[in-house]
């Protein structure tokens, strides 16, 4: 279960990308952001490896034929690092970065099909975002539990599953849709009006509970097999989502659309 949470918190397509470059006999990690507010400009540092090292950072909007400007980078606090432009909810920048060591230029990343891609999205109040979060890591630390009962102990399995049920409602189907909202303007962008891949992974979950807890009832059965085999394939159905990386085929600003006149909110684009 903690290691489902884990690779949430580190896959998916709004984690920092890290990696690593030598430089004055050193190595050097970085960590490159990938999502960011759209209330004010975005730092992008690397450590500075010293020795009168300069370099430049290049970006442009995703998904567009714009060519790519430049910004130099500035030493500051053991850092090299520029600011990328906000853009508005939803909005793409692709990045990459370029050092100038004494031993010729460094790319971070390599290629260019390793650019960077950075989101923007809208501050949703932590009062919203905490609680939805503890709720859906409560819901599957329960999740499995339920599971574990099902197999071994069936007069607890009740209880937990609909417990689990519960976090999921509020948890992914009220308080996720009410973040999604704060982040990008939509409530809903997943089945069966888009294809957000979060959303539509919530759905399944909240689904397979539903059923598995509408067999289990709320009264102990003459026969459980059928409901503790639900139980159990509900809790691996979880486990299963939950190693799709999180925020992938969400929102994405068409940036075509903004430049013909058409308000950001309504130049959003899912399921890309």
């Amino acid at each position: 279960m903690l290691s489902s949470a884990v690779y949430q918190r580190l896959t998916g397509p709004t984690y920092r990308l890290r990696g690593k470059f030598e430089a004055a006999g050193q190595v050097h990690k970085y960590r490159l952001i990938r999502s960011a507010y759209s209330t004010h400009d975005t730092l992008v540092t690397v450590p500075d490896p010293g020795s009168d090292v300069t370099g430049s950072l290049h970006y442009k909007r995703y998904n567009t034929t714009d060519e790519f400007s430049l910004v130099q980078l500035v030493a500051e606090n053991g850092a090299l690092g520029a600011r990328l432009p906000v853009q508005p909810a939803a909005g793409k920048l692709e990045y990459y970065l370029v050092l100038n060591l004494p031993t010729g230029e460094l790319r971070i990343p390599e290629t260019a099909a390793e650019n960077v891609i950075i989101r923007f999205k809208d501050p949703t109040p932590i009062s919203v975002l905490l609680p939805h979060v503890l709720l859906m890591f409560f819901a599957i630390l329960i999740g499995i539990r339920a599971a574990f009962a099902a197999l071994f102990d069936p007069g607890g399995m009740r209880l937990l599953a609909w417990v689990t049920l519960a976090l999921m409602t509020v948890g992914g189907m009220i308080l996720g849709p009410v973040v999604q909202k704060f982040s990008f303007g939509e409530y809903w962008t997943g089945f069966p009006f888009g294809y957000d891949l979060t959303d539509n992974k919530t759905l399944i979950l909240w689904l397979v509970w539903v059923i598995a807890c509408f067999l289990i009832g709320l009264k102990p059965r003459v026969n459980e097999a059928a409901g503790r085999a639900t139980v159990v394939v509900a809790a691996l159905v979880m486990l299963v989502v939950y190693l799709i990386p999180h925020s992938l085929r969400g929102s994405e600003l068409d940036y075509s659309q903004l430049d013909a006149g058409v308000p950001a909110s309504e130049a959003i684009e899912v399921g890309r």
